[in-house]
């Protein structure tokens, strides 16, 4: 049995089960990662968006101390949402969670500035995600270059 190991790897160098496990793994990762945009979308469509959009009065409130009004409010609402959606069209991920990541440095200044560090971790800690998401669907920038150039 070793020399029928021993004949494949020399034959070989790179084992065929090696090449099955990276699969696996590849799977598991796109699997992983698409359940991450599953609920990030589920956070910015439900939870950050839907406020601001229904004229919650916390978010009112909000947006009162920071000085911008019901139109802010509402305008981010509606940019909250469309990334949510975005995140979940294949050629829109990318594009989607590097906007929502711009909106979230945006919403860690004014957290800093505007709220004295209240809350100023959750844009953060929403910006890793964000990122991850953005750079492993890269590949979408492309496709999306593609069909916008075709219909120029």
């Amino acid at each position: 049995m070793s020399e029928t190991i021993a004949s494949a790897a020399s034959a070989n160098p790179r084992p065929v089960v090696v090449a099955e496990s990276a699969t696996a793994r590849g799977r598991r990762a796109r699997i992983a990662l698409r359940a991450l945009q599953v609920l990030i979308a589920l956070f910015y469509g439900v939870a950050s968006s839907l406020p601001k959009l229904i004229a919650d009065p916390s978010a009112v409130d909000s947006f009162d101390r920071i000085g911008w009004g019901s139109g802010a409010m509402y305008t981010i609402g509606a940019l909250e949402l469309a990334g949510a959606v975005g995140l979940l069209v294949p050629r829109l991920q990318s594009v989607a969670a590097t906007a929502l990541s711009a909106l979230m440095v945006g919403a860690f200044v004014v957290q800093m500035t505007v709220f004295h560090g209240e809350n100023a971790a959750t844009p953060l800690i929403l910006i890793i995600p964000l990122a991850l998401i953005a750079w492993a669907r890269r590949g979408q920038n492309r496709e999306l270059l593609r069909v916008l150039r075709r219909r120029a």
